[in-house]
């Protein structure tokens, strides 16, 4: 009785202590029932037939996190944050090798701007923030974050096939290890410029990656960009840019953006990509959202036929409270070249086409 009594008390002493300090739990669980058709379960390409599945992530990739600030007087600020993905159809991590895939930094806000370590996006994410046609929806087969972002750069017969800054693996350069960024604010603008070591002793370039963005936003408009540059453990440079805006007239709100990247993946071989996208949302009444969008995905690599997608989104959704919505997503995919790639010897379908019926909540 005593041992229960103590740690009731220490469990409100450390309540009180997290609640001074500003720590907060928070996270998203999004799960789906979706249909597809030339589409698998993970919206792979596959030969011509139908599959259905329960799917995590459609509208808001599923998620927990920790975040805190302390104020240290004046206008300094310590931070922190700890994220990770979840797959809300398995309960499952989104990544298995870490429990915190998404963030992992600790940072000082200070009237010069703000400085955080660690585990964070690149750049390219956060420019894609404000100008990303649906938002940055659907995580896993959003062309702005696969290719333009970086998040997976492996689709049909070929990948980069290697690690392009301290992201951890092959393919996805979206988030990086043993980064420093530094934010600044003034007015409507907003700058960035970060550095992730790769930590290769003997060559302080070898799998690192630096780079810089800028953005505006005042008013209707939003303006954004960034540029990076990621070096392979061999040294291998890839190249990286985006730039794109967003403007809002009443309920209204029409986004465009256009993205290259370009890598070495060998002596005298280049992979080049080029992302273009745009988009409309009109809000329809309390609560209602419709968001239409294209995204034209193209590829040349050394070695391979040319190749990419087109890619068409059309989201509705309705807030059911604040922290509560239901959604309808619909998708069409029209892959170029070799971008299906095979199934074994079986080429898949060269279209595809998904249907999703959702619920997110939000805590």
């Amino acid at each position: 009785m005593r041992h229960s009594c103590a740690l009731t008390a220490l469990l409100v002493t450390s309540s009180t202590c997290l609640a001074q300090t500003g720590i907060d739990l928070y996270g998203i669980i999004d799960v789906g029932v979706r249909s597809t058709s030339g589409l698998g379960a993970s919206n792979a390409p596959t030969p011509s037939g139908q599959a259905s599945a329960v799917s995590s992530g459609t509208d808001e990739t599923s998620r927990f996190g920790i975040r805190g600030r302390e104020a240290l007087g004046g206008d300094w600020a310590a931070l922190l944050r700890l994220e990770g993905g979840i797959n809300a159809d398995t309960g499952a991590s989104a990544k298995s090798d870490r429990l915190f895939d998404r963030d992992a930094w600790v940072g000082l806000e200070t009237p010069y701007g703000t400085i955080a370590a660690g585990r964070q996006p690149t750049l390219l994410s956060d420019a894609l923030t404000p100008i990303d046609p649906i938002g940055k929806r659907d995580a896993s087969f959003n062309p702005n974050i696969n290719v333009a972002g970086l998040s997976n750069t492996a689709f049909g017969t070929h990948a980069f096939g290697r690690q392009y800054g301290p992201s951890g693996y092959s393919d996805n350069f979206y988030r990086l290890d043993n980064t420093l960024k530094y934010t600044f604010k003034s007015g409507p603008w907003q700058a960035r410029a970060s550095w992730s070591a790769g930590e290769v002793a003997g060559d302080t370039r070898a799998a690192s990656a630096r780079g810089a963005a800028l953005a505006y936003q005042d008013g209707a408009w939003a303006l954004s960009g960034a540029a990076m540059q990621f070096r392979s453990k061999e040294d291998l440079p890839l190249d990286a840019w985006l730039l794109g805006a967003a403007y809002r007239l009443d309920a209204w709100q029409f986004k465009a953006t256009i993205a290259r990247n370009q890598a070495d993946t060998g002596p005298k071989q280049t992979v080049h990509q080029r992302v273009d996208s745009v988009g409309v949302s009109r809000t329809l009444g309390a609560g209602l959202l419709l968001t239409t969008a294209w995204y034209k995905v193209r590829r040349e690599a050394s070695g391979f036929v040319n190749d990419g997608f087109d890619r068409a989104f059309v989201y509705l959704e309705k807030a059911l409270g604040p922290r509560t919505t239901t959604y309808a997503e619909a998708d069409y995919t029209s892959w170029r070249g070799n971008a299906a790639g095979l199934s074994g010897t079986r080429p898949n379908d060269s279209h595809g086409a998904g249907l999703t019926f959702g619920l997110m909540q939000k805590f």
